[in-house]
């Protein structure tokens, strides 16, 4: 067992699932000038699965935070300070729902639409 939480192999994975694959994927979309539906499709989908993963880690690391003798590892992990790091996982789902229901929203507007031009 570590000393402490900050040095084990779940901390490393929760800065690389909560900061840089979400922030690599919001660059990848502002680049782009056209994304089809299948492409929002699936990177709404990789949002809502990231911040899953994200909730898990932090589970983890307050179970491990809990066992570890450092003051700080408890202050992060096991404390109502720990509430703030499940925004931003809650935030990904959020965007990546937001995501999924925009192209539900636009489908059904086009469905609607061809069926009144078929049906007058």
């Amino acid at each position: 067992m570590s000393s402490s939480v900050f040095v084990e192999a779940e901390f490393f994975l929760l800065i690389i699932f909560s900061f840089i694959l979400p922030v690599g994927i919001y660059g990848y979309m502002m680049r782009k000038k056209a994304m089809s539906r299948k492409s929002v499709l699936t990177l709404g989908l990789t949002l809502i699965g990231i911040s899953g993963v994200s909730v898990f880690l932090l589970q983890r690391l307050k179970t491990i935070a809990s066992s570890s003798p450092s003051f700080l590892d408890h202050q992060v992990f096991s404390s109502e300070v720990s509430l703030a790091l499940y925004l931003l996982p809650a935030l990904f789902a959020g965007i990546g729902i937001n995501m999924i229901s925009h192209l539900l929203i636009t489908h059904l507007e086009q469905a609607e639409k061809q069926f009144d031009q078929e049906n007058p």
